[in-house]
């Protein structure tokens, strides 16, 4: 084996923003201020801004901006306990957590064979008299969002409430219910999470809501900060959950850079798309050029153990996401035993990501692909 092809080195992927990361570190440090203040202001500011949103509101993570928005809405009487939320099957855990953890009841829809998103049919299939709201993921950094699906939102009058985890900077052909067709403003509310894994990612725990709702928006950032409106003054049972200023600080160095990263990210799966011609090797759906950012590039192949054996035995590390439903989770196994998910179930079987960061070069690409094509199952 002559050469590794890293699937992702953090160090490496904040190594060209290291200078301005220390100084506005040392920026937060000297201010005196440790617990919101301008360095979180002005990235809501510059988040909402990115968005085309007219609020954004820190939170600690992206479970918890998920968690608070729900919440929000059932302070603000638009949900209620026991009320359903259409959730893909195939998301990651946190999606599904944060609809429980608000007293609703998560709904798995399945997904579609060629771009593993929730569509219209797939939501209308589980939709009963219960449903009020729905959650489009945008899983792999691909959006969501079709003009089928808003008019279903629409007819139905339910809340549209993003998981734009995985999206930051794309964009949908139809535009969401603002009329804006940027992830994170084409429902009522989108949760962020910039996790270190993220295309734009802090160097810890960090999260947002974004949403032109202004109630919302109060309501969360109370809920946020232990249910308070002012100073000791709780409207809510809230909770502890404050975007710190140093990942603020962060992200402020790293979000102008957000279309420059996702470019970088299209190049490398352009040239998978050119490359890879294997049969025994699926594709995803391509996307149009603004549609998906690549946080993962994700392939199928029958014999999952084996082609991933053969790619880090060429120095290729792949990973998986997800390889359990979450119907199929231990602790949902009771609660969501019902569900018929059978594309899903099959994707979480036979998914592989392959290498797509900062990382990986368009010449690393195109031998990652010549490896592939010299696969045999």
């Amino acid at each position: 084996m002559d050469k590794s092809y890293i699937f992702l080195d953090l160090e490496a992927v904040n190594r060209p923003y290291m200078a301005e990361i220390r100084h506005a570190l040392e920026r937060v440090a000297l201010s005196g201020r440790y617990i919101g203040g301008g360095e979180v202001d002005a990235l809501e500011a510059e988040l909402a801004a990115a968005t085309g949103t007219r609020f954004a509101i820190g939170t600690g993570n992206g479970l918890d901006a998920l968690r608070i928005i729900l919440r929000a809405y059932v302070e603000l009487g638009c949900l209620s306990a026991g009320d359903e939320v259409v959730v893909p099957a195939n998301t990651y855990i946190a999606s599904v957590l944060a609809i429980s953890d608000a007293g609703l009841t998560p709904v798995p829809a399945d997904v579609d064979a060629s771009t593993s998103l929730m569509t219209a049919e797939t939501v209308a299939a589980v939709l009963t008299p219960r449903t009020r709201a729905i959650m489009p993921v945008h899983l792999y950094g691909r959006v969501c969002w079709s003009e089928a699906l808003r008019e279903l939102a629409d007819s139905h009058q339910l809340k549209v409430i993003e998981d734009n985890a995985q999206a930051i900077g794309a964009r949908a052909a139809v535009a969401g219910r603002g009329g804006c067709h940027r992830a994170g403003a084409l429902g009522d509310a989108a949760a962020f999470s910039f996790y270190p894994t993220k295309n734009i990612g802090a160097l810890g725990d960090a999260g947002a809501i974004t949403t032109d709702d202004a109630e919302l928006a109060a309501a969360a950032r109370a809920i946020a900060n232990y249910g308070s409106d002012r100073r000791y003054h709780n409207i809510y049972k809230g909770v502890n959950s404050r975007l710190d200023p140093l990942q603020a600080a962060v992200l402020r160095v790293k979000l102008p850079h957000a279309g420059r990263e996702n470019a970088r990210r299209r190049a490398v799966a352009d040239t998978y798309f050119d490359c890879i011609k294997n049969p025994a090797v699926e594709l995803p759906a391509p996307a149009a050029p603004d549609e998906c950012v690549w946080h993962q590039f994700v392939v199928r192949t029958a014999h999952r153990d084996a082609f991933r054996e053969y790619l880090l035995h060429h120095g290729v590390q792949t990973d998986v996401n997800y390889p359990v439903p979450v119907h199929l989770q231990p602790c949902y196994a009771g609660e969501l035993s019902g569900t018929k998910a059978p594309e899903a179930e099959l994707q979480s079987r036979t998914l592989v990501c392959l290498p797509v960061s900062a990382c990986t070069s368009v010449s690393d690409a195109r031998e990652i692909s010549e490896i592939i094509n010299s696969y045999r199952p």
